[in-house]
């Protein structure tokens, strides 16, 4: 490529980065005209580029035609505070978890190709303490993951399963065999598919019209979590989450009964 043209082309782009963080940032709703004087832009070049702006739903314009934020960046910004509220309404959940099981829990929503970590609050010991958030964590082969999955919060991705340890479900029909055990108990089990030793227990979490948006999980070693005691978290998870949805429906608030950590059976 020429330097001509890269210097073209990067001047378009600062251009364009200039015109769209002023829309973003501007108090009411700009006209190209203004939008072209304040950045000292040909009239005819602002156009063309806020047209390219608009057809990628970065911008668009209002029924004066003046520029605003686009459908993609209002929608971002939206899930962006929806996950905001969900952190906010289920770090009781996680904490209470960790609590009564010593272990680790985390709070997930679907991401783009991986669940995405929103929370954790971490188990009273430091074997199994591995801070989860922003890690890429496959569906098919983390209890969180197959809670979506299961629940059609996402759909199986089309390209192949990674295998990431030798208990790891790679084929298709096995994973949807799992998934159909996944909704008739209510819960989702992993043990040594996304890591070796690692063991863990997920529940979905539904929205007053019964659409799953998240899940939460206790996870630990496998040493001290046995297949009984993951049933038995399954259950409590479960009701932990229902707990806060009732409270949502403004039912009267039930007293938080103690009781003792999850032990080995």
């Amino acid at each position: 490529m020429a330097k001509s043209e890269l210097t073209t082309g990067t001047q378009a782009i600062d251009r364009a980065t200039a015109l769209l963080t002023d829309v973003l940032q501007s108090q009411n709703p700009q006209l190209l005209g203004s939008l072209a004087r304040t950045h000292d832009i040909p009239k005819s070049t602002t156009s063309r580029i806020l047209g390219a702006l608009e057809r990628a739903g970065l911008v668009q314009r209002d029924r004066n035609g003046a520029f605003l934020a686009g459908q993609v960046l209002t929608s971002f910004a939206r899930e962006q505070n929806q996950d905001s509220v969900l952190v906010a309404r289920m770090r009781t959940v996680l904490e209470a978890l960790s609590d009564r099981t010593g272990e680790t829990s985390n709070l997930a929503v679907p991401g783009n190709g991986f669940i995405n970590l929103l929370d954790q609050v971490d188990g009273q010991y430091l074997l199994g303490a591995t801070n989860w958030i922003g890690k890429r964590v496959p569906y098919h082969a983390s209890a969180l993951g197959k809670i979506l999955l299961a629940y059609s919060a996402v759909t199986i991705s089309s390209g192949r399963l990674e295998r990431l340890t030798d208990k790891t479900i790679t084929s298709r029909t096995r994973l949807l065999e799992e998934l159909e055990e996944v909704r008739r108990r209510g819960f989702a089990i992993i043990e040594d598919e996304l890591e070796e030793g690692l063991v863990a227990v997920a529940a979905p979490i539904r929205e007053l019209d019964g659409r799953v948006v998240g899940a939460i999980s206790v996870s630990g070693p496998s040493t001290r979590l046995s297949t009984k005691e993951l049933i038995r978290i399954g259950d409590l998870i479960i009701s932990e989450i229902d707990a806060v949805q009732i409270n949502r429906k403004k039912k009267p608030q039930m007293p938080n009964q103690k009781i003792g950590k999850v032990g080995a059976a």
